[in-house]
């Protein structure tokens, strides 16, 4: 028989327990500050249910109702240029964050009339659910998705899992510019299961990253039961296999989330680490609406009222009572002063129909439906004043001969030297003298710290990628194969490409991703695709795809100064090409949405991207067909040069469009298509296609 050696990890792991000394020695000034945002935010999620029955909320109403202890508790800890993001069920953390934000220094609520900020920040909190203009997101966001920078409060998200990526992002930003700032992801039980969160809580641990996992564990995602999702219900376990220190902690209990945030934040300050705190909670009512969980048949109603018992809007304020902090007379005037604010928020909100009772949202505060594009990307006002530069103006006796490849690391090296906020991200980044191509060479020994090689695990780099650039890095994150963006595509469609418009419209997103397009090299059907067509599908994403070596740095340096997001596309066939470039003059840029014409020719017009530029150079040639061969360059549908393509057919009348991809998620058709709509009058033939089968690419070569 072999003998077995226990294992233990030495990972701290605690249960978090508050004690009658632990409130005694309270600031009543915070008891009272605590219990009057439990009263604010929970008559803020009932009447919010009110307008919802009414009608006057358009989606889902996730309340929070239950919940509010531990999370107003957590926040009122942070201090103000810490960062929160939470999940679809966000009100009580937004709300509760708000408030704090917006709360006059030394304010008493036991004293003095409801602050006007605070005020205020409830009518705009309640508006944004309502989908109204005078929201913080003028309506976009509506329930599942706020922000306000300027409270800290990053975003919240209606995907499940799709925020701790982006939490580790903020850590990071505020590591690397060293603000001492904190965050902290809310998230649920069932979010946990979630593969998202479990890169979050590695990367963070690898990277030291200042910030705290709080998994709010209700018990249920929407009907399933913690314990029909995982046979480990201790979700705080999930730390010790991480190395990240947990606490469990009874989430009703706003003394023990107090002094749980106390430990958790001298240990990040200290260990200079992350900490994941599991609290214990429970939401009273259905996944959504106003209807409780028992009615749906998935929970007992014995469970819910046992859960009711220790409802913290009843033992707070008995907590109070029994401290001295305020009395039944005060008590009562807090309640009643709480339940004003937020009825007045809602009646400035709506008025009743004319001739009727029925209660309906004010028409004059709707968003004007004429903005509903504005914001999609930027206006590139930040491009201003940029050295635009082409080819033919290169003199030859200050050109120099470069590889595809040597541009891509020069231009990002030469990137990282101008902006200290660029920085680097990506599997391999920091091996192989230049990750697996060459394409980081030279940031290692010049930029250790702004270089940061992670696991391999791209939806999770990807979102820390996007929450780095939310708060004030200027990342570069590098997709080892274009067929990889499948594994981080919640983070790139769902995410990436929305997050602007969602939240307004007004918050830059200053993100680039680089992608290698392996096609023609032999990798088979997973490492081999051409995404061009799959990120052009969202407007928010920039595409570009350089083929020459001027080109590339141009295009990255306009990328690197865009507040959009930009996915550069890189066909790997070209990394060893050879072509022209500034000697020593690495500044210039190239606009987006400007087309280069490869060949001037008659008798048709090609439009040919990344690697099919030379292959349509070589066939025109060889073939003696007078083609005209357009290079787009930009090729997302919103910055296509349909000027350049448009003048091209005016004089050949013909249109074939060129790309080395499958059928299925090529961009081709979509030019064509918008081509046919466009050039119709000047076209005598139809458009013609030059692409793969519907079959992805395989190994053989003679398939």
């Amino acid at each position: 028989m072999p003998k077995l050696v226990p294992l233990k990890t030495d990972v701290p792991w605690f249960r978090v327990e508050a004690t009658d000394a632990d409130w005694k020695k309270e600031d009543p000034v915070v008891l009272a500050q605590l219990l009057e945002q439990l009263f604010i935010v929970r008559k803020f999620e009932e009447r919010l249910l009110e307008l919802f029955k009414a009608g006057c909320i358009h989606g889902p109403a996730h309340a929070s109702i239950g919940q509010e202890g531990g999370a107003i508790a957590a926040i009122s800890k942070l201090g103000a240029g810490d960062k929160i993001n939470g999940t679809h069920r966000a009100h009580h953390q937004f709300v509760s964050r708000f408030l704090f934000h917006e709360m006059p220094e030394g304010y008493d609520p036991r004293e003095g009339d409801f602050p006007a900020r605070m005020q205020d920040a409830i009518y705009r909190s309640m508006a944004e659910i309502m989908g109204l203009s005078p929201g913080y997101c003028g309506g976009r966001g509506g329930s599942m998705h706020m922000r306000r920078d300027e409270a800290g409060v990053l975003g919240t998200n209606a995907i499940v899992g799709g925020n701790p990526p982006q939490a580790t992002g903020y850590a990071l930003a505020d590591k690397l510019l060293g603000t001492g700032n904190v965050t902290v992801t809310f998230f649920g039980d069932g979010a946990m299961q979630n593969g998202a969160a479990y890169e979050s809580m590695n990367m963070a641990a690898l990277y030291d990253l200042p910030m705290v996992f709080m998994v709010e564990n209700n018990l249920y995602g929407v009907s399933t039961h913690v314990s029909d999702a995982t046979r480990e219900t201790r979700l705080s376990a999930r730390g010790q296999g991480l190395a990240v220190p947990s606490l469990e902690v009874d989430g009703m209990n706003a003394m023990a989330m107090r002094k749980a945030m106390d430990w958790a934040l001298k240990q990040i300050r200290e260990d200079k680490g992350p900490v994941l705190i599991e609290s214990l909670t429970y939401r009273f009512f259905h996944q959504h609406g106003p209807m409780r969980g028992s009615a749906f048949g998935y929970r007992e109603k014995a469970e819910e009222q046992a859960w009711r018992e220790r409802d913290p809007f009843k033992t707070l304020p008995e907590k109070c009572l029994a401290l001295g902090v305020i009395d039944k007379k005060g008590l009562k005037r807090l309640e009643q002063r709480t339940d004003e604010s937020v009825r007045a928020a809602a009646e400035a909100l709506t008025e009743n129909e004319p001739e009727s009772n029925q209660l309906r949202v004010i028409p004059s505060l709707w968003p004007d439906i004429a903005t509903v594009e504005h914001g999609i990307r930027g206006d590139l006002s930040e491009l201003a004043g940029q050295r635009m530069m082409e080819a033919s103006d290169i003199a030859r006796a200050r050109a120099e001969k470069m590889t595809f490849i040597e541009a891509i690391s020069a231009a990002q090296l030469h990137a990282m030297e101008r902006d200290e906020k660029v920085v680097v991200i990506g599997e391999d980044v920091h091996r192989l003298n230049g990750g697996t191509v060459g394409a980081t060479r030279g940031i290692l020994e010049c930029f250790p710290d702004r270089l940061i090689a992670t696991p391999i695990a791209e939806n999770g780099f990807t979102g820390m990628g996007l929450g780095a650039a939310i708060n004030g890095l200027r990342p570069i994150v590098e997709i080892m194969y274009a067929d990889f963006c499948l594994v981080a595509a919640d983070q790139l469609f769902n995410q990436i490409a929305k997050v602007r418009h969602m939240f307004g419209g007004e918050s830059p997103v200053p993100i680039i991703v680089r992608v290698r397009v392996a096609g023609g090299h032999g990798y088979g059907s997973q490492h081999s695709m051409d995404p061009s067509g799959v990120f052009a599908m969202w407007p928010g994403w920039r595409v570009i795809s350089p083929t020459t070596p001027f080109d590339y740095i141009g295009m990255f340096n306009s990328a690197v100064l865009c507040d959009d997001p930009v996915a550069i596309i890189e066909c790997q066939t070209l990394y060893q090409e050879e072509g022209l470039v500034p000697a020593d003059d690495l500044d210039y840029c190239i606009p987006f949405g400007s087309a280069r014409t490869v060949r001037p020719g008659t008798a048709c017009t090609v439009i040919a991207c990344g690697n099919m530029v030379p292959i349509c150079l070589q066939a025109a040639e060889k073939s003696g067909i007078d083609a005209e061969i357009i290079d787009p360059r930009s090729l997302d549908p919103l910055d296509m040069d349909w000027r350049t393509i448009g003048a091209s057919v005016e004089r050949t009348n013909r249109l074939l469009v060129a790309e080395q991809t499958a059928r299925g998620p090529s961009l081709g058709g979509r030019i064509a298509q918008e081509g046919q709509e466009r050039l119709f009058d000047w076209l005598d033939h139809p458009i013609l296609r030059v692409s793969g089968t519907q079959s992805a690419p395989v190994v053989s070569k003679v398939l």
